[in-house]
């Protein structure tokens, strides 16, 4: 005999959970229960991967009782970016979209560190493989969410078989959907392995990103990240890391094509993004990074950067939108 399954699990090892039953989102046009959001089966966004996305955070800061958005304006700027490469546009301007996000945290009153994933798909139900001629819709939720990968220890990293989408087949520049099945395979493949995460090189044997983050090493004092040519997402997280680096730690990032090989001979490494935050990475292809432990820079940097995030450094108000 089945029985049914509990209406609300546990928290997951991803640090999501299923969805409250009390929870709005943003969906078509309107506020509605995110339990009745639904898209049909022939949804070309479903079929063909043909949708944009954006990761937000928002952090809770229980001392000041206030909810901060991450860099909503730049997240919202940059769902139009990938929307264009689509050929979408999104229904609203970002500074609306903006307004929208304030509005659907409040309406779900979180009072903890939370995730704000809008999309924006193809809608027309059709078989046929294609961007033009086709309508679209917006749907943002908003779910509790910690950690997508550890920040409070460090992790392991191996280099996977798997290589970064080419700029020429699939532009890693834009958050589209489907692309993200070569983060899927770069993850698995490295997690069966026995590692927390996966370095992912470009097609010439570079250095690119993490499964789904922005890299970067630390050599004789300097930052290292590799280019926005090497196929990677113009990260706004790994933006913000190099502007406190510099404005917080008098460090300038060195922006360049970095070998296979550097990730062995590193002092300190870590993966970032608005998803996975600020992850340490301390052994990379069975090679301590350093000594093994976490590199002084990148404590700091992370201390620095997970006080800016919960609204505690007034010169770095700018990156955050208090919601109450």
């Amino acid at each position: 005999m089945l029985t049914q399954k509990p209406a609300v699990a546990s928290m997951t090892a991803s640090g999501t959970r299923p969805p409250d039953a009390n929870l709005v989102c943003y969906f078509d046009g309107e506020f509605v229960p995110l339990a009745e959001a639904r898209i049909p089966v022939m949804t070309h966004g479903f079929l063909y991967g043909t949708a944009v996305f954006e990761g937000i955070r928002a952090y809770w800061n229980a001392e000041q009782e206030q909810l901060y958005g991450l860099k909503l304006l730049e997240h919202y700027k940059r769902l139009w970016q990938s929307a264009k490469v689509l050929l979408m546009k999104p229904p609203m301007a970002p500074e609306q979209l903006v307004e929208m996000t304030v509005d659907l945290l409040r309406r779900n009153g979180l009072r903890q560190d939370t995730y704000v994933r809008p999309t924006l798909y193809k809608s027309t139900e059709a078989i046929g493989v294609r961007l033009h001629n086709l309508d679209q819709k917006l749907v943002v939720f908003c779910v509790p969410f910690g950690e997508y990968i550890a920040v409070d220890r460090g992790i392991s990293a191996q280099v996977v078989s798997w290589r970064r989408n080419s700029d020429q087949a699939l532009p890693a520049r834009s958050k589209i959907v489907g692309a993200y099945v070569n983060s899927a395979f770069s993850k698995t493949e490295a997690v069966l392995n026995g590692y927390d995460e996966a370095i992912v090189l470009t097609m010439d044997g570079h250095v690119s990103e993490g499964s789904a983050e922005n890299f970067f090493l630390v050599r004789d004092g300097k930052l290292i990240t590799p280019s926005i040519t090497d196929d990677i997402l113009e990260g706004i997280t790994r933006s913000g890391l190099m502007q406190l680096a510099r404005d917080e730690m008098g460090i300038e990032t060195v922006v360049r094509t970095v070998d296979r090989s550097e990730l062995y001979i590193a002092d300190e490494a870590f993966l970032c993004g608005t998803g996975a935050q600020m992850s340490p990475i301390v052994e990379i292809d069975h090679r301590a990074v350093g000594n093994g432990e976490v590199g002084p820079i990148t404590r700091k940097l992370a201390q620095l950067y997970f006080d800016t995030v919960r609204g505690k450094l007034p010169q770095h108000s700018n990156w955050v939108t208090p919601i109450y």
